[in-house]
């Protein structure tokens, strides 16, 4: 069984239908490469699933499990996290600050309550060794490279236990360096049974990691099948509607 699943998922602005009735489903240790031209509907079916709004039609399972997320909240709580493309980091603070914005560790002393840096710091360093970043807890993320900076907002899915993530064109803009350590992330909440939807326009970063592809065209899904039983030029072609469905 597919830990998250979702079912004829539909979505309606008005008028415009962002997405028509999809299907698709996430196991375990899994990256699935999800990828479609401009306005195909990806990030509305990331911010579904994330619980940013609700589909008009269709339902979310995890592990067969019918869920009904009014808020991202919701979506955390069964154990789903997303990393937006702006990252949504503090340049002026420090790596484990941005770790754990919002989430901060305090220490009580009567009735006063203080930030708990020595544990934020500390457990920040053993999440960037586990995920093998060289980001330092105490540096500042202004002076930080595009590679550092997911390596914290991957980090900080790692607080809360994430069965899934969702990751919204993280190798965007930065250096092919940098895509190389981003990708490695990647493999590494894989191999510690994480699920993963990486949204990409990025054709070689999703055939390098993925599992599966999965394309969208006009709010419809006309393709998922495995990495290895398709090609660069027959996802172009899904994507561009050259080939109309695979």
């Amino acid at each position: 069984m597919a830990v998250l699943q979702l079912r004829g998922i539909a979505k309606h602005f008005g008028a415009i239908e962002a997405l028509k009735g999809v299907d698709m489903t996430l196991q375990a240790g899994e990256v699935l490469g999800l990828m479609g031209d401009n306005g195909a509907g990806k990030s509305t079916l990331v911010k579904i699933i994330a619980g940013n709004f609700p589909p008009s039609a269709g339902e979310i399972l995890i592990d067969g499990e019918p869920q009904v997320f009014h808020e991202p909240k919701d979506a955390r709580e069964k154990g789903i996290e997303v990393v937006y493309q702006d990252l949504a980091l503090c340049d002026n603070l420090t790596a484990a600050e941005n770790v754990f914005l919002g989430r901060e560790l305090w220490r009580q002393f009567g009735p006063l309550r203080i930030l708990d840096y020595r544990r934020m710091y500390d457990r920040a360093a053993e999440l960037f060794k586990e995920l093998k970043s060289e980001t330092r807890p105490r540096d500042l993320v202004k002076m930080m490279s595009g590679g550092q900076r997911q390596a914290i907002a991957i980090a900080r899915t790692r607080l809360s236990d994430a069965r899934f993530v969702l990751m919204d064109e993280p190798t965007a803009a930065i250096s092919v360096r940098q895509v190389v350590e981003v990708l490695d992330l990647i493999r590494r909440l894989r191999d510690s049974g994480i699920g993963v939807i990486l949204i990409s326009h990025r054709m070689p970063d999703v055939f390098a990691v993925s599992d599966r592809v999965m394309v969208l065209r006009r709010g419809t899904k006309v393709a998922d099948k495995p990495v290895a039983e398709t090609s660069p030029e027959e996802v172009t072609g899904l994507i561009t509607g050259a080939i109309q469905t695979a």
